[in-house]
């Protein structure tokens, strides 16, 4: 009997989530495309929020027909009282959103002879929404649009305008986005594993030279420990928990993270290359100043003025849809370099260790959390995403993430980003780097790094190939760890080294691999 309640009750979340997702009112992106009546301007699309449930759009603009638009928006249209003496006879009215229900206005416009019907709002489009027995009575569009496009249509046109309206569909794949994103990421994890291991192993070899040169002023590595792993996971659940119950208050908090990391990430990526220029190396003067006594070289004070400005740039301008990805995406890959130089796997025992609970956490918030939630929605998703609800409507930057590329109108609604979490970079990466210390330990020609790295590039692959098919947020740990586990290991056990790359025993210093 205990058992058959807890199945029932199982069965029951099960059935609760499904109506929560069945109950959304379906919404979706137009365009109503405007030409003045008189001539003149060439037309221009604008972006409308419609449900395809009150009547579906046509998917090409020259099968859509080009109607009057009558501007009605000095009324509500929430009685017949508001209806003109002669009706809308085929025309798209313009009314104001006022406060009944969709449903009320459309009814009244569908009576007096309208083709369509353009709700204006000065708020954030929410989805014109009503009920199975409205929908079937309805037989015009209903859609939203934002009041300062329709201030640019009388600006541009005049008020004797005629529009059509039409839904084009959205690619699939946007294959120009994913090509970048592969490029980044893979290109951020091979730099970065190779860098890492390289001054690993480098700082090793002077300190077995005992050498005393510049080398000693950088940052030394962190060796992670399995202590240091399971509070790590802990307080990445908490972090997510409590960004997804108090979300708007703290993603201010991520921001400010974020523009500090990624500000002395930048420096640590761009200072190894300024010390290579043979000019500008005068110091500042004496002086009893904390840090400044050390007398640092000028040039090094202004790299991290102008790091700190690049990122305090983003900071101010992160909501620029058109070019501020490009400068987050560039912080990021900083960060995630200068990170995978700092932290460091000092054995396969604990990248396994690692990557494995990673992979089941990732696969919890994603897979999940769906059942466990009132909306029914899952975390990870949802706070990647950012909300619906959320009163800031900001994005968490901790994301690489390139908007759709291709030529659909609908990139004037609403850019969408391909996103790719850092974890999803930093994790298999941690490995990457693991891999190419051991082929310098072993000196075997970095085919562990080559190896590793070329997994990754597979399970990254096969998320993309994933994210098509079900069309839904997919946990990239999920792909990228089997891949990148499962290669390092069989390339040991192949090589019959598994017991040395296990404990990552048996340094060996090789300079000509350096």
């Amino acid at each position: 009997m205990a058992a058959a309640a807890v199945a029932a009750a199982a069965l029951a979340r099960l059935a609760a989530a499904f109506l929560l997702l069945a109950a959304q009112v379906a919404c979706e992106y137009g365009m109503v495309h405007v030409v003045s009546e008189a001539g003149g301007p060439k037309g221009k699309d604008y972006c409308i929020l419609y449900n395809p449930q009150w009547a579906h759009l046509p998917l090409d603009l020259s099968k859509a027909s080009l109607l009057q638009v009558r501007d009605w928006t000095t009324s509500v249209l929430c009685s017949p009282a508001d209806l003109p003496a002669k009706g809308f006879s085929n025309q798209i009215p313009l009314v104001a959103r006022g406060n009944c229900t969709f449903y009320e206005k459309v009814r009244l416009a569908q009576g007096s002879g309208a083709r369509g019907l353009l709700i204006i709002s000065k708020e954030t489009l929410v989805p014109p929404g009503g009920n199975k027995t409205q929908y079937d009575e309805i037989g015009i569009p209903v859609a939203l649009l934002s009041y300062k496009d329709m201030l640019d249509i009388f600006e541009t046109f005049g008020r004797a305008v005629r529009a059509a309206l039409y839904a084009p569909k959205e690619p699939m794949l946007d294959y120009n986005n994913m090509v970048i994103i592969f490029i980044m990421a893979v290109g951020t994890v091979a730099l970065g594993g190779y860098w890492a291991g390289s001054r690993d192993v480098r700082k090793r070899y002077m300190k077995h030279k005992r050498d005393d040169g510049p080398e000693k002023h950088e940052d030394e590595a962190v060796d992670v420990t399995p202590v240091m792993i399971c509070v790590f996971v802990v307080m990445c659940c908490s972090m997510l928990v409590l960004l997804y119950h108090f979300y708007d208050q703290l993603v201010y908090v991520i921001i400010g993270i974020f523009c500090l990391a990624s500000s002395t990430g930048l420096y640590s990526c761009l200072s190894p290359l300024l010390q290579r220029l043979p000019f500008c190396r005068c110091r500042v003067p004496d002086n009893s100043l904390p840090y400044f006594h050390k007398r640092p070289q000028v040039r090094t004070l202004l790299l991290a003025l102008l790091c700190l400005a690049v990122s305090v740039v983003w900071g101010v301008f992160r909501n620029e849809d058109q070019w501020a990805w490009i400068l987050q995406d560039a912080l990021g890959i900083a960060f995630c370099l200068y990170t995978l130089k700092t932290i460091r796997l000092p054995t396969f025992k604990a990248c396994t260790l690692l990557l494995l609970v990673l992979f089941i956490y990732d696969v919890f918030f994603v897979f999940i959390t769906p059942f466990l939630t009132k909306s029914g929605n899952s975390i990870m998703v949802e706070v990647a995403t950012g909300p619906s609800d959320s009163a800031t409507h900001e994005k968490l930057p901790m994301v690489l993430k390139v908007p759709r590329l291709n030529a659909s109108p609908l990139a004037l609604c609403d850019r969408p980003f391909s996103l790719l979490g850092f974890g999803d970079i930093l994790v298999p990466g941690l490995l990457v780097a693991y891999c190419h210390r051991f082929d310098i330990q072993v000196q075997s020609s970095r085919v562990y790094f080559v190896a590793c790295t070329i997994a990754y590039g597979i399970g990254l692959l096969v998320t993309f190939m994933a994210l098509a098919l079900m069309q839904r947020g997919q946990p990239a740990l999920l792909y990228l760890v089997p891949c990148t586990l499962v290669t390092s290991c069989a390339l040991a056990l192949w090589r019959r080294e598994l017991g040395m790359f296990w404990t990552g025993s048996g340094f060996a210093v090789n300079t000509s691999l350096l």
